[in-house]
């Protein structure tokens, strides 16, 4: 499924998201990686500052359809530390990006803050082909989904 240049990809993205939650903000982070395997993008999670839509995968979609050809966006691949929600899932759909790779799925989120306490999200979590169902996407990634359940453990016990 992965190979050792997407485990870095997919180790930064682990990053970004400790540097979200370390700046006060949920621990999500991703990359946009273009079909040569270079980075071109990359964010974190935002929401903190009110804007619930500020997420990293709606951010590098955004990017992608201003500074990439619809060619160069579907040989694209989004690494990310969270699985994308419909609100994401859609916006990559919409963008016409290709492969996605997380780290930690929505199932296993919604089971870690349930573990934890914290309410429901606002919106229902949906599997990513359930929104965009042709779309090739590979993840968990066992190990660095661990090191995420961390992160929201540390985000939610500080709560």
């Amino acid at each position: 499924m992965t190979n050792d240049v997407e485990l870095r990809h997919l180790q930064r993205c682990v990053e970004l998201a400790t540097e979200a939650l370390e700046a006060g903000d949920e621990p999500f982070g991703s990359v946009l990686v273009s079909a040569d395997g270079t980075a071109l993008a990359e964010d974190r999670n935002r929401v903190a500052c009110g804007d619930r839509t500020r997420h990293p995968e709606f951010e590098l979609a955004r990017w992608a359809a201003a500074n990439m050809t619809p060619e160069e966006r579907a040989a694209a691949t989004v690494f990310t530390s969270g699985e994308h929600c419909p609100m994401c899932a859609a916006a990559h759909g919409w963008v016409g990006l290709g492969r996605i790779v997380y780290v930690s799925s929505s199932e296993q989120l919604a089971s870690w803050l349930a573990e934890l306490g914290v309410p429901a999200p606002p919106v229902r979590t949906l599997p990513i082909r359930e929104v965009v169902p042709d779309l090739t996407v590979d993840g968990p990634i066992s190990g660095l989904a661990e090191q995420v359940r961390d992160l929201h453990r540390r985000r939610h016990s500080s709560s």
